[in-house]
């Protein structure tokens, strides 16, 4: 690729900005740790008056009802949450059930905090629309309460000259119905938890009592047969059940209610090893050797000590199965998905150590065993580290792949790289400078000095690539493919 320079590169920034709204609320339990507490609290809901109690049901239902749209349900299963600490002797009216309910519910503003770092794929339907436009679906890691990070969505239709229709937000947001894994592989997970170095004998002992495959409830029933007659030191049995459930509750489906709207769906924390936050979905539109579709996204799941690569499947973004990755090469942040198999093979970018970028290829999406590095840091502006941002687009001249570079002061910048189509682990071509830098208005936010993306799309013979600011609020930035292509150094 020649090496003449051009004039500077266009990039274009949009006016539209995506920021979070604090009126967009979930419910989540609001159960105490202290065991004695929930039941103080039944209690004392217990010795209301009957009028009074009717009273303020009604004034939490004139409250909370048009925020949500079955707030029954949401007291109900709560109610369930808590039912085994509520007397076996206590003849309780049906409002005070719903009482107890409301009493161990609390709202929760997923995107109070921020609303950063989306990705954009296009939407499974492309029908019914004029020519040159397409139709789109943006996710992105909104941020709540606690720095708890989730995975929003917005939809709309990015028009022929490149102009951004979003569909109507809901007011209504929700949480979808969790299914844990109804059958386990016993050498899979065997295999797991020695990556984990979370095997022991009482692993050994535990598996060795399941069959080679197990549901979670077999498991669960296991560990409490342990539990209630222990067999190895206690703080031993009990530090190891936690890492097995940690690991169990890691593979799980979530599925909305389709009539809903995708702004209505939130994939929110759910298991242990992610209940700080769902960080970072990474989504591509994967196209298999026979044609089918389905979009993968990997996302990093973090419990405020340690991270874990996971996967995320959907073909449709109602129903959505997460699995955790496998391997001696999951590990560390920002996995990338290329989306398509490379000679039979599946491949993905990754940065290993957290400073260089990774290649890595498997027979099996699930598990990856070996990386190598394809990209070290080179220009004073990714001195730091650098990373890939978002999974690779295919163009006739190789697979562009947006990177991020950090600096001085912290401040990270966009970049790009150029793949070899049929050999990606060679780099044919790089920018010498930020595609993407801060500018002086995008600087200030949660964390300062940042742009990120975690994917963009081709439209038009432009890239089109909704990014993160500061991770506080979001962008949209386009370029030229063939100006971007121009502009990148040949590596020799």
């Amino acid at each position: 690729m020649a090496a003449k320079k051009y004039p500077e590169l266009k990039v274009k920034r949009k006016k539209k900005k995506i920021s979070g709204d604090a009126s967009r609320v979930i419910t989540r339990s609001n159960i105490p740790s202290n065991t004695q507490r929930i039941t103080k609290i039944i209690g004392r809901i217990a010795d209301l008056p009957d009028t009074a109690a009717e009273d303020l049901l009604t004034q939490i239902m004139l409250d909370f009802s048009e925020r949500h749209k079955d707030i029954g349900r949401v007291f109900e299963n709560h109610l369930n949450e808590v039912r085994d600490y509520v007397p076996l002797d206590a003849v309780l009216s049906e409002t005070k059930m719903a009482l107890i309910g409301a009493y161990f519910t609390m709202e929760y503003s997923i995107e109070s905090t921020a609303l950063f770092n989306p990705s954009i794929v296009l939407h499974p339907d492309q029908s019914d629309l004029e020519k040159g436009s397409l139709r789109f679906i943006m996710s992105l890691r909104a941020i709540g309460e606690g720095h708890i990070s989730s995975i929003v969505f917005r939809s709309g239709i990015l028009c022929r000259d490149n102009t951004f229709i979003f569909d109507p937000v809901s007011d209504y947001v929700e949480k979808a119905d969790i299914h844990l894994d109804q059958v386990y592989d016993r050498h899979l997970f065997h295999l797991k938890l020695n990556e984990m170095d979370a095997c022991d004998e009482v692993t050994t002992h535990l598996l060795g009592q399941l069959p080679a495959k197990f549901t979670y409830y077999e498991l669960k029933e296991k560990i409490e047969a342990l539990r209630s007659k222990t067999v190895f030191p206690q703080q031993r049995q009990n530090r190891t059940f936690e890492t097995i459930f940690w690991l169990a509750n890691s593979n799980y489906e979530v599925n909305f209610r389709p009539d809903h709207r995708i702004s209505e769906r939130v994939i929110f924390p759910v298991s242990k090893n992610e209940i700080k936050g769902i960080e970072d979905a990474r989504f591509v539109q994967f196209f298999d050797n026979n044609g089918e579709v389905t979009y993968y996204a990997t996302y990093t799941a973090y419990n405020g000590f340690a991270i874990l690569p996971q996967l995320i499947e959907t073909k449709d973004f109602v129903k959505f199965k997460v699995i955790t990755l496998n391997g001696k090469a999951v590990k560390n942040k920002g996995m990338a998905l290329f989306p398509r198999k490379i000679g039979e093979r599946y491949a993905m970018l990754s940065r290993q150590d957290g400073e260089n970028n990774h290649i890595m290829f498997s027979d099996n999406i699930h598990f990856w065993q070996e990386s190598q590095i394809i990209q070290e840091p080179k220009y004073p502006w990714e001195f730091i580290q650098i990373g890939n941002c978002g999974s690779p687009l295919e163009a006739d001249e190789g697979w562009i792949v947006l990177t991020h570079g950090v600096g001085p002061m912290r401040q990270y910048c966009i970049g790009a790289m150029l793949l070899d189509l049929e050999n990606p682990a060679k780099v044919i071509a790089r920018l010498e400078e930020p595609l993407l830098a801060p500018l002086e208005e995008e600087r200030e936010g949660y964390v300062p000095n940042v742009v990120y993306t975690c994917g963009a799309i081709f439209h038009n013979s432009d890239l089109v690539i909704p990014y993160g600011m500061s991770d506080i609020n979001s962008g949209i930035a386009t370029v030229a493919v063939k100006d971007l292509l121009n502009h990148m150094r040949a590596v020799v």
